[in-house]
């Protein structure tokens, strides 16, 4: 079946008529074309992933009837930015409070409920939440430099292809000294392969990149509303009312 495609799509002339630096060109952008799907692939699945556990923590602390009841019972929501911030959140508070990295330790649930802090301390408390959040985006958009280098390299690669398969050509030609379109058509032929290519690794990279940034960029303003969400939930339940 594929190699009825090649024949019939006349690829596989091209690629046979191509010339060794032609081909070698080929090679590398198959093997860019590999490391984009792969990022690619990876990158949907870890925003997928993230979406999916964020939405099953919005609901759980949605119909929670204790909201650092998640915490208390260090519930684990794998890839949700949202539960970390959430997290982050709650631990400087404690650590505010206790100076514990451990919540749990010597105190009972019913103490740790009525933590009051000075309104002062809210600004420690975002800072940790802002810097969790830069490291969320950050995991988000990690490799990403891979797609918008595919995307904006691969077709100028694969023109550097062309050139130089068309340069060899009229080298060929000009030794031959035969100037006919049955001398010159398969290295042309194969040289133009490579502009294909280029187009075809840079074509789904650059789709993918620009999907993956306005979903990162939505996610963005999704946690800075949920970060804000968590700092005034904080303030409403644990600043002390005289320091307010």
């Amino acid at each position: 079946m594929n190699a009825f495609f090649f024949q019939t799509s006349g690829l596989f002339f091209s690629f046979e008529k191509a010339t060794i630096a032609t081909k070698l060109i080929l090679l590398f952008l198959l093997g860019v074309s590999s490391i984009s799907w792969t990022v690619l692939l990876i990158k949907l699945w870890q925003i997928h992933s993230a979406k999916k556990q964020s939405r099953k923590f919005l609901r759980k602390l949605k119909v929670s009837s204790k909201w650092l009841g998640i915490f208390l019972s260090k519930e684990i929501y794998p890839g949700s930015p949202h539960h970390a911030i959430y997290m982050t959140g709650c631990k400087e508070l404690f650590n505010l409070y206790h100076g514990l990295s451990d919540p749990m330790e010597g105190y009972s649930e019913k103490s740790l409920l009525k933590i009051k802090i000075p309104e002062k301390s809210l600004k420690l408390i975002q800072g940790a939440i802002e810097r969790e959040i830069g490291n969320q985006l950050l995991q988000l958009e990690d490799q990403m430099i891979l797609l918008a280098t595919a995307a904006s390299g691969a077709p100028f690669i694969g023109l550097l292809g062309t050139v130089w398969g068309v340069m060899d050509a009229f080298g060929d030609l000009a030794l031959s000294g035969k100037a006919t379109l049955a001398t010159m058509a398969p290295g042309v032929s194969g040289s133009l392969l490579s502009t294909v290519m280029g187009l075809l690794v840079a074509i789904p990279a650059l789709f993918g990149y620009n999907f993956i940034v306005a979903t990162i960029k939505a996610l963005t303003i999704d946690l800075e509303n949920f970060a804000t969400e968590v700092l005034s939930e904080i303030e409403k339940r644990f600043v002390a009312e005289d320091s307010i």
